[in-house]
């Protein structure tokens, strides 16, 4: 008998449900006006609860901003930050001196290891015209034996990402963005070294699909070890294995059921998350995940003593010169700079 691939169905609340070896997703999606000559909103500010700004009010948060929206110098220990950049931009420097400007479908991977501290911050470029702003911030854990790993970063640009296109039987398209994982040979680029995804038997997939209205599309098979969930954040009613999905839902899969999607309204957006387990203890206090309550307590007296190499930059909510396109300066001194 054939077994239902659908595990549950969830609304999707702040931050989104996630099994390991994710610890953590958000979806910011924000309609910011024009920006000013400080890159911050060209409108008033009043009524907001400034420094902790998570209520959208005319479209928008600032969230940990109080000038330019976004989150100014923090800390993180012991996991990776996946950050996909679908419309406008995040300015992004660390405690190790690197930095960057990324955005419209770029991705950043980070893996903080041992400690680094970064600001992330969203600079509305546009004077002319307003900014609208959507991004995915995932938190990947790391395994006990690479929670120590040194910080690294890396860009994945959007000419790098590859897109797997399907086309069903009545020519409606599905198509899909692979920032980890592969399909039919089709394979996202190198994860960070030391992340759980740099192994392919971990079977990580991060994936962003667009379904077209009408399309069907039987999700690939991974074994029966991988935690799968899908999120449909944007579009109006899709079916999973034949079974209704409102929008804003998670449904979390067998994996290796074999499972169908169809759209069975507007044009349909759906983030999905694979990967084995780590299957390791977990504990966290706010950005710090390690494997017990003394390494917590460790991570937080080293944070106090020494920030993650302190902070190179002229405030802790460094935004890069109206004038820069997309860059990445990495901790050797590398510089890529991106044409648009």
């Amino acid at each position: 008998m054939a077994i239902n691939p659908i595990k549950k169905i969830a609304p999707l609340g702040f931050p989104w449900e996630t099994s390991d070896p994710f610890l953590f997703c958000v979806h910011h999606e924000d309609f910011y006006p024009v920006g000013n000559e400080k890159m911050g909103p060209a409108t008033s500010l009043a009524g907001r609860r400034l420094g902790n700004d998570f209520t959208v009010k005319d479209g928008f948060r600032m969230y940990h901003g109080k000038t330019v929206p976004g989150f100014p110098a923090h800390p993180h220990r012991g996991f990776e930050t996946v950050t996909i950049a679908r419309k406008g931009f995040v300015d992004h420097s660390d405690s190790l001196g690197a930095a960057g400007r990324f955005g419209e479908g770029d991705v950043q991977w980070m893996t903080a290891g041992k400690g680094v501290q970064h600001c992330e911050m969203f600079p509305l470029l546009n004077e002319e015209k307003e900014n609208p702003f959507e991004i995915f911030q995932i938190w990947l854990n790391l395994p006990k034996a690479k929670k120590m790993a040194a910080p690294y970063f890396s860009m994945l640009w959007n000419d790098t990402i590859p897109i797997y296109s399907f086309s069903d039987a009545n020519g409606k398209t599905t198509e899909v963005n692979i920032i980890a994982g592969e399909i039919e040979g089709i394979k996202a680029p190198t994860p960070a070294p030391d992340s759980w995804a740099a192994n392919p038997e971990n079977e990580v997939a991060i994936w962003t699909i667009k379904m077209e209205a009408g399309a069907k599309w039987i999700l690939p098979q991974a074994s029966e070890a991988a935690n799968r969930s899908i999120y449909f954040y944007k579009g109006s009613s899709i079916k999973v294995a034949e079974q209704a999905v409102d929008n804003y839902k998670a449904v979390h899969l067998h994996a290796a059921e074999e499972t169908l999607i169809e759209n069975t309204g507007e044009e349909a957006y759906i983030l999905l998350l694979q990967g084995k387990p780590i299957n390791e203890p977990i504990a966290q206090y706010g950005p710090f995940v390690m494997n017990s309550q003394r390494e917590i307590q460790e991570a937080y007296s080293e944070y106090q003593q020494n920030h993650f190499g302190g902070w190179p930059w002229p405030t802790a909510d460094h935004v890069h010169d109206r004038s820069k396109g997309r860059f990445a300066k990495y901790v050797d001194g590398t510089v890529v700079e991106k044409k648009d």
